[in-house]
C-alpha cells in the first residue's frame, strides 16, 4: 500500500511550493514498514488507496459486464496512449520541463520508466503521488488529453518536489494541506476555473484566486484523509498564508492562455535550476 494524493486537473496549469516541512526519518521508516506489511480495507479507505486499484495487491480486474459494454478491456491501449501523452509533455510542456529541471537540481532526477506510471484509477481522480515508491500516477482512464496529463504531471511533481526538499510527511495533515495549497496555486487555479467552481468575483480578483486555491486544496485533503470537513478546513486555513506565498520552483502564478508558462521556464536558470 502507498500514500497517494488526489488530483483534480483541467487543461490549465499553475505552480506552488511548500514551507519548512519536517518529519523524522524514524517516522518515515515506520510508515514504510507498515505499508510493506500490508493494511486492511479500513486503512485503505482512510488514505485513499481504494482510488488506485493497481496499487493494491490484487491489482485491477476488469468486469465482464463493463467489457461487453466497451467501457473496460482496453487497458493496454489506454496505457500506450497515456505514455505517449506523458512523453509529449516531457518534451514540449514548459512547466513539466521546468519541474523536471528543478527536481534534478534538487538531487531528485526523474526517470520516466521509474518515476511515472500510467494506471487505471477510480473515476473521481486523474492522478496521484506515491511517496513510498516516489512515483507519480497518471490515471490513463481519466487523463486522456495532453492538457490534462500536463496538469497532472505539474501538480504531482510539485508534491514530489516538496517531498524531495522538505521531508514532506503525508500523515501530518498540515503538511498535506500545504502541498495541496501549493499545487492548486501553481498548477490549476485561474479566473476561469474559479468561475466554474463558483469562487469567482469580478470585483476582487485576488480573493477569487485564493478562494479557488482553498477549495481545491480542501477537496484534495478530504479525498485522501478520513477526517471531518471542519478539521480539513482548519488545516488549510492554518498553513494557507505561508504556503500560498511559496511559489518555488515555478516562481510565479500561471495565468491561463498567457505566456507565463514560457516566462517561468526561461527564468528557471535564474533560480539555479537545470531546465531541459
Amino acid at each position: 500500500m502507498e500514500f497517494l494524493t488526489k488530483t483534480k486537473t483541467s487543461d490549465q496549469e499553475e505552480t506552488i511550493t511548500s514551507p519548512e516541512l519536517n518529519s523524522s526519518s524514524k517516522e518515515k521508516s515506520k510508515i514504510e514498514t507498515n505499508l510493506n506489511d500490508g493494511e486492511d480495507s479500513t486503512t485503505s479507505k482512510e488514505w485513499g488507496y481504494d482510488l488506485y486499484p493497481e496499487r493494491r495487491s490484487e491489482g485491477f480486474k476488469p468486469k465482464w459486464s463493463r467489457v461487453l459494454l466497451g467501457l473496460e478491456g482496453h487497458e493496454n491501449i489506454d496505457k500506450i496512449k497515456c505514455e505517449r501523452n506523458v512523453y509529449w509533455c516531457v518534451k514540449n510542456s514548459p512547466l513539466v520541463k521546468l519541474m523536471m529541471g528543478a527536481l534534478k537540481s534538487s538531487g531528485c532526477p526523474i526517470d520516466l520508466r521509474r518515476h511515472i506510471s500510467c494506471e487505471v484509477c477510480d473515476t473521481t481522480v486523474t492522478g496521484g503521488y506515491d511517496p513510498v515508491l516516489n512515483q507519480i500516477v497518471v490515471c490513463q482512464n481519466m487523463a486522456r488529453k495532453q492538457g490534462m496529463v500536463q496538469g497532472v504531471l505539474t501538480h504531482e511533481m510539485i508534491h514530489m518536489f516538496d517531498y524531495c526538499n522538505n521531508e514532506l510527511d503525508f500523515r501530518n495533515i498540515d503538511h498535506l494541506a500545504c502541498t495541496e495549497i501549493r499545487a492548486a496555486n501553481l498548477a490549476h487555479c485561474s479566473f476561469m476555473s474559479a468561475m466554474m467552481q463558483g469562487d469567482a468575483s469580478l470585483f476582487n480578483i485576488k480573493q477569487t484566486h485564493q478562494n479557488c486555491v482553498k477549495s481545491k486544496a480542501l477537496a484534495s485533503v478530504l479525498a485522501v484523509r478520513n477526517v471531518s470537513r471542519e478539521a480539513a478546513i482548519e488545516a488549510v486555513e492554518r498553513v494557507f498564508p505561508k504556503c500560498y506565498n511559496d511559489l518555488e520552483p515555478i516562481g510565479r502564478r500561471i495565468r491561463r492562455n498567457s505566456p507565463d508558462q514560457h516566462r517561468a521556464y526561461m527564468e528557471g536558470p535564474l533560480y539555479g535550476y537545470d531546465v531541459y
